[in-house]
């Protein structure tokens, strides 16, 4: 696809054409304006503004404690950067888990009050009846199965999913049971590569992997991970395509530097006004 300004606006039908095509789908999360900016421009095809942001912006340890509030004001500053990129806005915990009307409702407000193109939620058959539900309302829906880091305390930690005959046989239900629901597409983290292949294989709906191997439509990361600014951590699936980190700590560095050694700002960073005002403020009586 095209990239920058004037750019088609990506739809659902075109992630399918490319489906069709063979063509891998690119998708990165992103939580603000400037980075947001830079996507579109680059041609990318899809946004998540994840909850992950509750860890890659705020420094909590999970991404239990983001709320809605917060992702809807993300999901606004991406999408006005980023007009053409299909976004997706990333359901928090327990803004789907009470009730099929809470979920209804909190998924509205990604399209209402943000422009989003759709949403996203972890789980398979539990959650079934309440992606039905928010596909039923004309909201579309992307699942999240394999390791799902709202639940990562239940399943052991932040662990590699569907290693067993009988966690991937869950897994592969889980899928079955988004596609039946009308998921659009689903995200699969943290799976072997086999068991990824065997899902993508029984299929119709766009997949779409983190951590789970080339067998899919579309891979995810989190922007963080593949330009190095996220200091905590780094996943084994991720690539590192540049290290801003670093950059950013040289650059404060040497600000620091110059400051200290009184070399900025220097002329060319500063104002200046005519002999005569200056003149005249100097006789101002104050």
């Amino acid at each position: 696809m095209a990239s920058g300004k004037g750019r088609k606006k990506v739809t659902i039908p075109d992630l399918y054409k490319m489906k069709r095509k063979g063509e891998t789908i690119t998708w990165l999360t992103a939580y603000t304006f400037p980075t947001a900016h830079y996507m579109e421009q680059a041609g990318l095809e899809m946004i998540l503004v994840g909850d992950s942001a509750s860890m890659t912006i705020y420094g909590n340890d999970s991404t239990l404690p983001i709320t809605m509030d917060t992702c809807i004001g993300h999901c606004q500053a991406v999408r006005k950067a980023a007009p053409s990129v299909f976004v997706l806005g990333d359901m928090p915990f327990l803004s789907y888990h009470k009730s099929t009307e809470d979920a209804i409702y909190n998924a509205g407000r990604f399209l209402k009050e943000a422009g989003c193109d759709g949403i996203k939620l972890e789980g398979g058959v539990r959650i079934a009846d309440k992606v039905r539900a928010i596909v039923d309302a004309g909201i579309s829906v992307c699942g999240h199965i394999g390791l799902t880091p709202q639940s990562s305390a239940m399943l052991g930690g932040f662990k590699v999913q569907g290693k067993t005959a009988e966690s991937a046989k869950s897994m592969i239900e889980d899928a079955l049971a988004l596609q039946e629901a009308g998921a659009f597409a689903i995200l699969l983290e943290c799976v072997p590569t086999p068991v990824t292949k065997i899902i993508h294989e029984k299929l119709n709906v766009l997949t779409f992997g983190i951590g789970a191997g080339p067998h899919c439509d579309g891979q995810l990361l989190i922007i963080h991970d593949i330009v190095g600014l996220y200091p905590i951590f780094q996943p084994k699936f991720v690539k590192q395509y540049a290290n801003l980190g670093a950059d950013m700590q040289n650059a404060i560095e040497e600000y620091m530097k110059d400051c200290k050694e009184k070399v900025f700002p220097a002329k060319e960073h500063e104002f200046s006004i005519s002999r005569e005002e200056l003149e005249k403020i100097e006789q101002l009586e104050i």
